[in-house]
């Protein structure tokens, strides 16, 4: 008896340690070793060799709503957009167009400031075009972006606030439904001070610190440019090595006393990779807030 009470004891310990061990999170090596889905169409939008797009169309005659997607990687040009393909892929897949865009990048010939952000512009403003030759609705757009693509799908949705002084600024941004931040750098003041491995990178991509340059930081950091106007939905793993979840929460925040409607996806098992893998448990998180903006 005294056996038979050991060996349930040991056994209830063992399952109780399953139940708690935490899942797998999905890493870099995985998805860059992923084989690339096909797009439909790679678009230029402008003249650089690097201002190109893929274009994904569900079947069907659509019309279709929009999903631009904006590739992170540190805003450095040693990532590009292939890794979004798959999100781009299994969204369309569920009935969105998606115009995966590729931009100068921090290492490229015009890349970092002011040329990143005029390039996401561009290509998001370009979605006009689209719509005179494919089947979608550039009245029925919205963006996601991954980390530090994160950031800039943000501030495309805030970039109507710019003045027309500043060398961001465009004439008639295209009109958003809403923007999806799948962990993404809503601060880069703060996020630049802070240790990490793509924290550095923001002072590359702005040309110096926000001392050096605090208009900058005024026309590039969604958190200082509030109320987007325009729903915001942050997605965000708890187990995320990379940006912080204070990233999302005070940025919601801040949103939400700004008068806008953003919230703050956390997803207790989910890390920064998981987010754009279609085939872990955060995807249909992530596939809900795009239903829910378009």
């Amino acid at each position: 008896m005294r056996l038979y009470l050991i060996l349930m004891a040991l056994l209830a310990f063992a399952a109780t340690a399953v139940a708690q061990q935490k899942p797998n999170l999905v890493t870099w090596q995985q998805i860059a070793e992923m084989p690339v889905p096909a797009a439909d169409h790679i678009i230029k939008y402008g003249p650089d060799a690097l201002q190109f797009g893929e274009l994904r169309l569900p079947e069907g005659k659509g019309e279709f709503p929009v999903v631009v997607v904006v590739h992170g990687g540190c805003w450095l040009n040693e990532y590009n957009l292939e890794y979004m393909s798959h999100l781009s892929e299994e969204l369309t897949k569920a009935g969105y167009a998606t115009w995966n865009i590729e931009f100068r990048r921090v290492g490229d010939v015009g890349g970092g400031w002011p040329g990143t952000f005029q390039d996401v512009a561009l290509a998001t403003d370009y979605v006009r075009e689209l719509a005179k030759s494919y089947p979608i609705d550039a009245k029925r757009v919205a963006v996601i972006g991954h980390s530090a693509g994160g950031h800039l799908a943000l501030w495309l949705a805030a970039r109507h606030h710019l003045p027309k002084s500043s060398s961001l600024y465009a004439k008639k941004p295209l009109k958003l439904k809403g923007v999806i931040s799948l962990a993404g750098i809503a601060d880069l003041e703060t996020y630049s001070q802070q240790e990490g491995s793509c924290n550095a990178a923001v002072p590359q991509l702005m040309g110096g610190s926000p001392t050096d340059f605090p208009e900058r930081y005024a026309q590039a950091s969604p958190q200082q440019m509030l109320p987007l106007q325009v729903p915001s939905r942050l997605v965000q793993g708890k187990r995320d090595p990379i940006v912080p979840v204070a990233q999302a929460e005070n940025f919601a925040q801040k949103a939400k006393a700004a008068g806008d409607n953003a919230q703050v996806v956390l997803l207790p098992d989910a890390g920064h990779f998981d987010l754009v893998a279609p085939s872990s448990p955060a995807w249909p998180q992530v596939l809900k807030a795009v239903q829910e903006l378009l």
